[in-house]
């Protein structure tokens, strides 16, 4: 192949047609550096290589090419189809990327059991049953699961969890399930459940509401209050849900994209409307070139992210798209219905569009100040760990103990932007063996998550423990047992020198372990996660072990219980001015005899 400085593209162009297709550029080292289409190949190609002005990024470009060929096409529709396989193809640094373009998640429903179950789903949808969605992130769906089984309890759990059970499991405690495992539901009142979950991710959550209204009156009349302050339970939370995603106005499917753009960083924020249920918000950030307009950028991604995906029958957009009608019959014809792409808004969707620009706005400047370090980080994480997407956060645990005694769990939040301190926790332990480090991770992790299953908390997309396959084994469980879904539990251990860098790793589900080089940006995030949980940990644990022993000295003295303990350690602030009082100061204290007074006196000063 010839070099860029030696091309001559003339013999190319006296043979280009005249109808529509595809071009691909190359680098002097034959790989596509960019993948375009045009209605006029001749026309559009030529106009490269003309003399003239043309902006910095089509002048690095050109000065670039060493080689083109085209591709004819019967329509400029069916080039827009070729040009975007091509490009996730090729990946060419002159073209707009999208760097996250994995489908949708989705809400299945097992329609063909007779006690089917409700489950996150990302992929081609191939299996019998019902498919609810697209969501624009796995949280959403999540969050959706979460709050469906607080007011619809369908089992969440796996099949082959759910064969195996003998008793009910703790969702059926926490009135998350009716237990069909076990028998302790009919299948007649399950299907009213799953009809229910069925109409309220159909849009139908009024009609819902009003057939829980009647129940909940049939049942105050005829004095089964019981079931009657269920209903009225549930009707709350229903009503709850519906004022957290309703948008008002809103019919149909819809999305809602507004693009910004801030010193060559690209951010396009989709907002995700189905039958009037706003289903949450994304921010992407694609890889566009200098000087790269908006309305390119817009016209780029909307190809890369809806072609052969789902796409809703209407795209609102912040800028005019020049090519609107092509990307219209494009995504017609792949989608099977009609989509329309409006940019002209007023009224109730321009509202719509003002909040989707002020939330990408958010996310460029949230990006822009302290994030680029840690974002690349995660972007080595999900290739180093073959993630299906860029985790958004991580949650870490570990235990500290001294032989046993006082025994504190942490948990420590990261997100792209870095250390979430107002989302960290710490877990007093008790009601172990001492030293059990595999039964101090379970009840920390069941704790943890059981609370955010109840309180509809955000849930991390990667589980990071501090430990080997034993305490990797009780995350795998605890997530089995709460049915939760989407979150990869990922364990890290020391090597056998105990040295930095030299950590291994294991994931659920997965066979063997990974060793990642010590220069991995992707290594460092965990190792920085993982420093900070032991930091938490460490902290707590010595906290709670002073507290502990300071107590446990006050116990040893006869007639001085709990009360008097308390007042004593909250007017003196600790032992150490409990040991420089006098006996009259002691005395002073509500409760405190002389004779009390003295004993205490004694025992602190030996």
């Amino acid at each position: 192949m010839t070099t860029a400085a030696a091309f001559d593209p003339d013999p190319i162009l006296k043979t280009l047609p005249t109808g529509p297709g595809v071009y691909r550029m190359f680098g002097a080292d034959g790989t596509v550096i960019y993948v375009g289409k045009a209605r006029n190949l001749k026309r559009r190609v030529s106009s490269y290589f003309r003399k003239g002005a043309h902006n910095a990024k089509t002048q690095a470009l050109v000065g670039q090419v060493a080689d083109l060929q085209v591709t004819v096409t019967h329509t400029e529709a069916e080039a827009l189809i070729l040009e975007n396989n091509l490009i996730k193809e090729h990946r060419p640094r002159y073209n707009v990327l999208l760097r996250d373009d994995k489908t949708y998640p989705y809400i299945h429903l097992s329609t063909q059991q007779d006690f089917p179950r409700l489950s996150f789903h990302r992929g081609q949808r191939r299996g019998e049953g019902r498919y609810f969605g697209p969501f624009p992130s796995a949280g959403a769906v999540r969050e959706t699961l979460n709050h469906l089984q607080r007011v619809f309890p369908v089992r969440q759990c796996r099949d082959s969890y759910y064969r195996h059970r003998s008793r009910p499991c703790l969702q059926h405690q926490i009135g998350r399930c009716t237990a069909p495992c076990v028998g302790l539901i009919n299948q007649q009142d399950y299907a009213r459940d799953v009809r229910h979950v069925e109409m309220f991710l159909s849009g139908q959550s009024n009609e819902v509401i009003d057939e829980l209204v009647g129940r909940m009156e049939a049942a105050a009349e005829s004095l089964d209050f019981e079931t009657a302050a269920r209903l009225r339970d549930r009707i709350t939370s229903l009503r709850r849900i519906q004022e957290r995603q309703y948008v008002s106005g809103a019919r149909g499917d819809v999305d809602v994209l507004a693009c910004r753009i801030r010193e060559q960083t690209a951010c396009v924020q989709v907002f995700v409307i189905r039958d009037g249920q706003n289903l949450g918000n994304r921010s992407y950030f694609p890889k566009a070139p200098p000087e790269t307009t908006p309305e390119e950028v817009l016209g780029a991604f909307i190809a890369r992210h809806y072609l052969g995906q789902e796409t809703p029958g209407e795209l609102l957009v912040s800028h005019e798209l020049p090519d609107s009608e092509l990307l219209e019959e494009a995504l017609g014809n792949d989608a099977g219905h009609r989509v329309r792409i409006s940019a002209r808004l007023r009224g109730e969707r321009r509202r719509w569009m003002t909040l989707a620009e002020r939330n990408a706005e958010h996310a460029l400047s949230a990006r822009m100040s302290n994030e680029q370090a840690m974002e690349r980080r995660f972007e080595d994480l999900q290739a180093a760990l073959d993630l299906e997407t860029i985790p958004d956060r991580i949650e870490c645990f570990d235990i500290s103990h001294t032989r046993g005694e006082a025994t504190v769990a942490s948990c420590v939040v990261f997100g792209r932007e870095g250390p979430i301190k107002e989302d960290y926790r710490r877990f007093n332990i008790d009601g172990i063996t001492g030293g059990d480090d595999y039964a101090a991770m379970r009840q920390a992790l069941e704790r943890r998550y059981r609370r955010l299953k109840e309180e509809a908390g955000e849930l991390p997309d990667l589980l990071l423990i501090d430990g080997g396959a034993g305490q990797l084994a009780q995350a795998e469980g605890i997530l089995e047992d709460l049915q939760i879904e989407g979150v990869t539990a990922v364990g890290i251990a020391k090597g056998p020198r105990r040295r930095p860098g030299e950590e291994v790793l294991m994931i659920a589900g997965r066979d063997g372990t990974i060793r990642l080089p010590p220069e991995s940006p992707a290594l460092h995030v965990l190792q920085q996660a993982r420093d900070e949980a032991h930091r938490f940990a460490i902290t707590g644990h010595r906290s709670r072990r002073g507290k502990s022993r300071q107590a446990s000295t006050l116990e040893e003295i006869p007639g001085l219980g709990p009360k008097r303990r308390q007042a004593l350690m909250k007017q003196f602030g600790g032992l150490k001015g409990m040991k420089r009082a006098g006996v009259e100061d002691l005395v002073r204290v509500n409760g405190v005899s002389k004779a009390l007074a003295e004993r205490i006196h004694a025992h602190l000063n030996g």
